[in-house]
């Protein structure tokens, strides 16, 4: 069976019309063009669509039944032509981005919902990673944008901007921590516990000077959800995203007292100089940056 679009197309207006002669007025066309094609494609299905009258048009049980499958028809051609325009304009596929849980997550939901309603047939994917995986996944090309707490340096290669919005970090253990007992904590205090931090923090990095009593024992982890749940089982303290804690610490977690804590990170979206942007990820990026 081969049924036109055409056919399709007339069917579907007549029907939400309630006249040929309505249809033929939307879709531009004679009305007994619109005419002969819902007999052809009474013909092709071998069913009558509409019971004919001399007032408004009524479908058959057929008719009303066929109607729905034909809409989802021409709704699907309608996505087809659509995409097929946006890929022959340039327009990407497919877009990763590389975020860190720096990165509000109430932001980050605002703009999948407007990625998805500006381009719902691309394929999108969201990759999870900190700081130096980030750079690695933006520099080999896996991810055309990178989110991440904001370095004071980037290679030459990578290009970067400041978003408008910041994360707070604070200082957390397990509530059953004997630091969490402490009115208030010294550097010092930190030194003689174990100290949970990023693995893909560079080990020149570890020791950072804004990061007090890093010097004594420390476990490494890929991401800062990870350290939490470390965190959490009691296996040191760990600098984490307040939001990330009030979401998934379910009241486990305790913030320590630290002069000079919590404080406001800066966040960064960066992408690479050797890559030319398309227009699905050019678009997130200003919208990123709070553009329109």
């Amino acid at each position: 069976m081969n049924i036109s679009p055409e056919s399709l197309q007339a069917f579907a207006q007549a029907a939400h019309s309630g006249s040929l002669s309505a249809a033929a007025r939307r879709l531009g066309k004679s009305q007994s063009t619109i005419s002969e094609a819902v007999a052809r494609l009474e013909i092709d299905l071998g069913v009558a669509l509409f019971e004919r009258g001399p007032r408004r048009l009524q479908l058959t049980e057929a008719g009303a039944s066929l109607l729905a499958h034909a809409d989802e028809v021409l709704a699907a051609a309608d996505r087809l032509a659509r995409h097929a325009a946006g890929l022959a304009s340039g327009q990407e596929a497919r877009l990763t981005l590389a975020l860190s849980d720096a990165y509000q997550p109430k932001q980050y939901e605002a703009r999948l919902q407007e990625l998805d309603e500006r381009f719902p047939d691309l394929q999108f994917e969201s990759l999870i990673a900190e700081q130096a995986d980030v750079l690695d996944l933006v520099n080999q090309g896996r991810a055309q944008i990178g989110l991440l707490a904001a370095q004071d340096r980037y290679p030459p290669h990578i290009a970067h901007a400041r978003l408008e919005m910041s994360s707070e970090f604070g200082l957390f253990v397990a509530r059953e921590h004997p630091l969490a007992e402490r009115s208030h904590v010294r550097p010092e205090d930190l030194s003689h516990w174990r100290l949970l931090r990023l693995s893909s923090v560079a080990d020149d990095d570890a020791n950072r000077d804004d990061l007090p009593g890093s010097g004594g024992r420390c476990w490494a982890a890929p991401d800062y959800l990870m350290l939490l749940e470390m965190a959490r089982l009691g296996f040191g303290w760990a600098e984490l995203p307040r939001q990330l804690v009030e979401t998934y610490g379910f009241d486990a977690l305790h913030e320590l007292p630290c002069s000079g804590w919590p404080r406001r990170m800066p966040v960064d979206a960066i992408w690479s100089r050797q890559r030319t942007l398309g227009p699905v990820a050019a678009w997130l990026l200003q919208r990123l940056q709070g553009g329109t």
